[in-house]
């Protein structure tokens, strides 16, 4: 049996990767961390105002959580570059001349995007520390509640959107055929059984793999809110042979295009794909949120939004609100 030219090629891309980039890649472990620090890299905490002050790695800048800062409220799309020219300026992050490495807590995807900015607007992508603060404090590390303030710096950010894809851009590789689009969502987003847009399926064409799966044990979450595990520990990434066999079905090198909800969870599948030698990624940046918009653009297990079902659940709802509100008053004492 003869094996796809493909697949060949991607083997050896892959096991290149595997030898050469992750431990020097864009995700980094604790002592990638601390050598970075040492070649005057910036290091930015991603989290928000209140988790930054509560702890943090000695000398990290925080200007507040990344995805409040990074994503427009209803479209969930970054901002101008001019407007994030004054965000990474105010902050003191050059990112068009410094090293930068991002974390927040382990597994972060906000971390992933927050790297991905600085690349989006035309820096060097950031490196992310995956393990975070948990890692830190797991290795011993000295935490600080000081804030660290970096001088304000004059950035003039002409590129946008680097490394991604736009709605039009899709629709035409969808129609084409034959794209290499990762749906990392959830299986119930991908089925259409969870709907979070104007309609629920996914970009015709896709696979679904969840950006969880990169992860030793992808339900960590749930057994954490569950108090199974008491700590984040399964949330490390799998072993390098793990990830290659989880995406072995396709090809390092051919574009491959990655999108979730609103291109926070792809921004780590994405860098994951990069690190293990994929050699042209990108993310769609409007995700599932504008794709679904645009009614015409194909897709499968389509579902749309059944209105009058959701307006009935929200009068339920809010039906129940007044009751306990009503309970509620009773309870009080009685004014004098």
């Amino acid at each position: 049996m003869r094996l796809p030219l493909f697949r060949i090629a991607g083997a050896l891309l892959l096991a290149i990767a595997s030898a050469a980039t992750w431990a020097q890649g864009l995700i980094v472990d604790t002592a990638g961390l601390e050598a970075a620090l040492k070649r005057g890299a910036i290091l930015w905490d991603s989290r928000d105002a209140d988790d930054y002050a509560a702890g943090h790695i000695p000398g990290a800048v925080n200007f507040g959580a990344a995805g409040d800062l990074f994503r427009d409220a209803n479209r969930e799309d970054p901002p101008s570059a001019a407007a994030a020219a004054l965000l990474f300026g105010n902050a003191g992050i050059d990112i068009l001349g410094r090293e930068v490495v991002v974390y927040g807590g382990k597994g972060d995807p906000y971390a992933y995007y927050a790297a991905r900015m600085i690349e989006y607007y035309g820096g060097k992508h950031g490196k992310v520390f995956h393990g975070g603060l948990d890692d830190w404090k797991a290795a011993g590390k000295p935490l600080s509640t000081q804030p660290a303030r970096l001088a304000p710096v004059k950035l003039t950010l002409s590129a946008e959107r680097v490394g991604t894809l736009w709605t039009q851009d899709l629709i035409e590789r969808v129609k084409a055929g034959g794209a290499q689009i990762v749906d990392v969502r959830t299986p119930k987003e991908f089925s259409g059984d969870d709907i979070r847009a104007i309609r629920g399926g996914h970009v015709a064409g896709a696979v679904s793999i969840p950006y969880e799966t990169n992860w030793v044990d992808p339900a960590t979450p749930a057994k954490l809110a569950s108090r199974q595990v008491s700590t984040k520990d399964g949330m490390a990434l799998k072993p390098v042979d793990q990830l290659r066999a989880l995406y072995g079905k396709l090809d390092p090198s051919k574009e491959t295009v990655v999108y979730c909800q609103s291109g926070v969870r792809a921004s780590e599948t994405a860098t994951v794909l990069r690190d293990l030698g994929f050699s042209n990624v990108k993310v769609f940046e409007p995700s599932w949120l504008g794709y679904a918009g645009v009614l015409s653009a194909p897709a499968g297990a389509e579902v749309f939004v059944n209105v009058g079902a959701l307006n009935g659940r929200m009068a339920s709802l809010q039906n129940r609100i007044n009751a306990l509100e009503a309970e509620l008053a009773k309870l009080k004492p009685a004014a004098r």
